[in-house]
């Protein structure tokens, strides 16, 4: 089955990683050769370190993006942290092209809006000033102006800075360029924004990546878990 996404999977060469790369350590990671992705929108989700953010700054760079991140216009560093996994990748590619792309950082954002305020005093051209709003106010202003149509978008834990109420603007952002043939590829813990509809869910977790229903996510089963039984996991918790 064909599916029309600008970014159909990826193939990884084992054999341009070092032998003593860490990569080879990532369980999540260290025995993918292929991998697909079937839907306009791919959650990678999981625990802390289980390999999602490598792997998605790995696919951003392999897609011409800039490690810290950006459009691809930008082509900066503050500090190389980026792996080699980049090196390994081969994106297999659909029909259709991308006509605009962002790939979006919260660990690395003050970077960005850094250097945005560079490009555009070097240009002669109005900032978006970035540095002089909000953090989440930044994010959702990065969303409005950069999600366009037929556009493909990496994101990395975009609910870093986001209320629940903005996630869900942002939710609908992204639900909006989606509709208009984009593709986004997001690592979240964030249960509001994994309840995209019809959205792939890709989990990090026990040993391997490998697809997981919305209920299935660990973030959704906390957070669950929290509302339903707040008192008692907290007396639990707290050794009350």
């Amino acid at each position: 089955m064909m599916y029309d996404q600008m970014i159909q999977g990826i193939q990884i060469n084992w054999e341009k990683i070092p032998p003593g790369s860490y990569l080879r350590n990532i369980d999540a990671i260290q025995h993918v050769q292929n991998l697909e992705f079937h839907k306009p929108v791919t959650f990678f989700v999981g625990e802390n370190g289980s390999g999602k953010s490598t792997l998605l700054e790995a696919i951003a760079v392999a897609a011409g993006f800039n490690p810290e991140g950006g459009t691809k216009n930008y082509n900066f560093s503050t500090y190389d942290s980026h792996s080699e996994l980049c090196d390994a990748i081969r994106l297999i590619r659909g029909v259709r092209k991308a006509g605009w792309g962002y790939f979006l950082r919260a660990e690395s954002f003050y970077n960005v809006a850094t250097q945005e305020e560079e490009y555009a005093r070097e240009a002669w051209i109005p900032s978006e000033n970035l540095h002089k709003k909000s953090h989440g106010e930044s994010f959702l202003s990065i969303a409005q102006k950069h999600f366009r149509p037929n556009g493909m978008y990496f994101l990395d834990e975009p609910e870093a800075a986001l209320s629940p109420q903005r996630q869900l603007t942002l939710l609908m952002e992204i639900d909006r360029c989606t509709k208009e043939d984009s593709q986004f590829m997001i690592v979240t813990h964030s249960p509001i924004l994994l309840g995209i509809p019809d959205a792939e869910i890709l989990t990090f977790d026990d040993g391997s990546i490998h697809r997981c229903e919305y209920e299935e996510t660990e973030s959704y089963q906390v957070t669950e878990m929290f509302i339903k039984h707040r008192e008692q996991l907290l007396n639990r918790l707290l050794e009350k």
